[in-house]
């Protein structure tokens, strides 16, 4: 009996990952069909597609905002989407695939280099490597920034041996804190380029990256290098298809990463000065404007956050806030996190507040996003919004933009970039960041359900 495969995969692998992988196994049980989901989540690859679930299949869906290895797909039908159609779309998806409907995707499979599905626009292959380096580089950023805030505890000065507050537990903290926020950009440089050009890209992005910390090119540089260092794998392996294959293992460990270090070493070395001027202007232009006018940041910050649900908009303001947290800039992130918390949170409370404007199901959803809301989960509103999305969205984007402008009229500082509530011990003023946060979230959760009310008497008057 034919089955579906698919793999799901998200940035930061604890959301959409597993709602893709529910929606979609629920759409092949409404079709009848076997199907079997491999995630690739923040704990890693779970239910891992093997050699034998290739055979007798429709084909491979694959529903994910990073690198998943679908090389190991050529030749069969694939359908590749954002991960967020695996969440929205997937009836659709498993329909085209039971109809044939997906591509062939071409390219001869390899282990040594990654492909470039010929189904993906250049922009679309770009932001996966881009959030292939963001999702290895979270955990790094959030096991940092944690411990440099519990150093905090102590008092601000209290991993400096000159002064009283002077802590021996706080300063080991802060050391540990701060060799983990060192290795990010390495990190990062290195899986944007491990995503385009494979392994052997990773040694010359992981090199980029550290030259990238050293020339005070902060992330930029690091964007800069793993692409580069990727790309020039790329290109290498492919002009190097000609050698014999008995010389493949000389050219991936010894070949490559000589000639790609040399070339991205030598790169660095002399953009690294300039790169450094252009991120250290971008950074100062942001903070100055939190400090001018932290309104209309906080209504940009808001409606970015709560434009997508944890997509592109939202990451692009969400990265904005970890390379500010890396620069030592805790202001920013508290703006971002609060306007990530707020969507699931207006869902919760319209959902407590406006029962009789919501089934049994939702309602129990509405619950469950009490605790997607205070664990920093935005994407715990997605059902909701998917059913209206012109009239929820704005109410979204009001509600956190709210939420977003009190943080940072009361100066709140956020240390570390994921978490919600559980980091509250670390925040800077706990009890008025979470009343920024409620504050938008009953204003968004009070229009929210006003809607859903005016709905529901508008069907009753359409059935009468």
């Amino acid at each position: 009996m034919k089955k579906v495969i698919a793999i799901t995969g998200c940035p930061t692998g604890i959301a959409h990952t597993f709602m893709a992988e529910s929606a979609l196994k629920k759409a092949a049980k409404k079709a009848g069909v076997e199907i079997k989901v491999e995630t690739n989540g923040a704990a890693g690859v779970k239910n891992q597609i093997e050699g034998s679930d290739l055979e007798d299949i429709y084909g491979v869906i694959i529903a994910a905002d990073k690198d998943v290895s679908p090389d190991r797909f050529n030749g069969l039908p694939v359908l590749e989407v954002p991960v967020k159609d695996g969440v929205r779309k997937a009836d659709e998806l498993i329909k085209k695939v039971m109809d044939g409907e997906a591509p062939i995707r071409g390219g001869a499979q390899s282990k040594s280099v990654a492909t470039h599905s010929t189904n993906e626009s250049f922009s679309r292959q770009i932001y996966k490597h881009l959030m292939s380096g963001v999702s290895h580089m979270l955990p790094f950023v959030v096991a940092g920034g944690v411990l440099i805030a519990f150093s905090f505890l102590w008092g601000i000065y209290s991993s400096d041996p000159e002064s009283e507050q002077y802590n021996e537990i706080a300063a080991m903290l802060m050391t540990i804190g701060q060799q983990a926020f060192s290795i990010m950009v390495p990190i990062f440089a290195a899986f944007i380029a491990s995503s385009i050009g494979g392994k052997p890209a990773m040694v010359a992005g992981f090199v980029g990256g550290l030259l990238a910390n050293v020339t005070g090119a902060g992330f930029l540089g690091g964007i800069i290098a793993g692409f580069a260092s990727g790309y020039l794998i790329y290109f290498l392996v492919k002009k190097l298809e000609f050698m014999p294959k008995q010389y493949e293992g000389l050219k991936s460990i010894f070949l490559l990463p000589i000639v790609g270090t040399l070339v991205i070493g030598v790169l660095m070395v002399n953009l690294g000065v300039p790169i450094a001027a252009i991120n250290n202007g971008m950074m100062e232009f942001l903070s100055g404007l939190q400090d001018a006018n932290p309104v209309m940041l906080g209504i940009i910050i808001g409606m970015m956050c709560a434009f997508d649900f944890g997509g592109p908009v939202n990451k692009a303001a969400y990265v904005t806030g970890t390379l500010l947290l890396a620069e030592g800039n805790m202001y920013f992130m508290a703006g971002v996190s609060a306007a990530c918390i707020t969507p699931p949170l207006v869902v919760a409370i319209a959902t407590t507040i406006f029962k009789r404007a919501f089934d049994e199901e939702e309602r129990t959803a509405g619950a469950i996003c009490y605790i997607l809301g205070a664990t920093h989960i935005t994407e715990g509103a997605i059902p909701f919004v998917a059913k209206a999305p012109h009239h929820v969205i704005p109410i979204m984007m009001f509600a956190s933009s709210i939420s977003a402008v009190l943080s940072f009229l009361f100066a709140v500082q956020v240390p570390a970039p994921h978490g919600g509530f559980l980091i509250l011990p670390v925040v800077s003023e706990p009890i008025v960041w979470v009343a920024c946060i409620l504050v938008g979230s009953l204003a968004g959760a009070v229009l929210y359900g006003l809607y859903r009310v005016m709905q529901m008497k508008k069907l009753t008057v359409q059935a009468s």
